[in-house]
């Protein structure tokens, strides 16, 4: 396995994780059902996503990249300081939207930079920034 695959494995899987945290953190404060149903879903996803990635970094015996502790204390701040104002669905889909195309940008541009990956892992990285789509889809009748 090559220096790029390697890098966009662990960029997929932090991803993964970075989207989990995101999720997670706002599972319990949703009230709609329907809304708390789609989080679940791509929650799920992420997940699942995340451990293939990680399953082929296993394989040649390198770690996983998690989310930088400061991105992931700046995340967790912003998001509860925003629901504290307000926690309806809107401002939840808001969020998660935001998210996506944090996500949507970050991967695309680490498909571009590491050209030499292989096409399992592009593609690992291609089903990521389709799965945001699809998830930043089923938000936007909540904005």
């Amino acid at each position: 396995m090559n220096e790029d695959t390697i890098k966009l494995l662990k960029e997929v899987n932090s991803g993964c994780k970075s989207g989990t945290n995101s999720m997670e953190q706002v599972m319990p404060i949703v009230k709609d059902e329907q809304l708390k149903a789609i989080i679940k879903k791509y929650n799920d996803i992420h997940i699942k996503l995340g451990d293939e990635c990680h399953a082929l970094l296993n394989k040649v015996d390198k770690d996983e990249k998690d989310p930088s502790a400061m991105a992931k204390a700046m995340s967790w701040i912003s998001t509860e300081m925003k629901l504290m104002i307000n926690d309806d669905a809107n401002r939840v889909a808001e969020l998660m939207v935001d998210g996506c195309n944090m996500g949507i940008k970050s991967l695309s541009q680490y498909i571009n930079k590491y050209k030499a990956a292989t096409p399992e892992s592009i593609d690992l990285a291609r089903r990521l920034v389709r799965i945001e789509q699809d998830f930043m889809n089923e938000l936007l009748p909540y904005l």
